[in-house]
């Protein structure tokens, strides 16, 4: 695949250009399509996916573009733009932007995850944050939607 048409390297360039303190990529050893199925289930899964995220509503229906409600760890509710397509998922609000991108490898996943705060304003904020919780952030991530995915066998 060429960088165009793979979702992670896409997400590479995105998460580049935000200067995202969290991206990271793994390989998991279950198929696309199980992997896949817990990342894209935003509503369900992602609560349990990321630590700061109590809930998040997502309209029904086939659209790939939507509008969601989220409500953080601490009460805060923001409301998000979400792009989402097999392979592929970005969610903004006016002050986060994350990401998340899959591809098949062989019997297993290629995954990525990115996380950016979007005011310029905030650059420091992210810096540390990359140094103190970025990495740890990215391996429970990955545990979390390796564990899950597991369970859809």
């Amino acid at each position: 695949m060429n960088g165009t048409s793979d979702p992670v390297a896409r997400l590479r360039v995105v998460a580049a250009g935000l200067r995202a303190p969290l991206y990271a990529e793994r390989r998991i050893g279950l198929p696309f399509e199980q992997v896949w199925a817990v990342v894209a289930d935003l509503e369900g899964e992602l609560p349990h996916l990321l630590s700061f995220v109590r809930e998040f509503r997502v309209p029904a229906g086939d659209s790939a573009h939507k509008s969601a409600r989220a409500v953080d760890a601490i009460g805060f509710r923001g409301t998000f733009d979400v792009r989402l397509a097999p392979g592929w998922c970005l969610m903004q609000s006016r002050l986060v932007t994350m990401g998340m991108a899959a591809v098949p490898d062989g019997d297993s996943t290629r995954l990525a995850v990115c996380g950016a705060m979007r005011p310029a304003a905030l650059g420091p904020v992210q810096r540390l944050y990359r140094r103190l919780l970025g990495e740890r952030r990215a391996r429970a991530f990955f545990r979390e939607v390796e564990r899950r995915a597991a369970l859809r066998q």
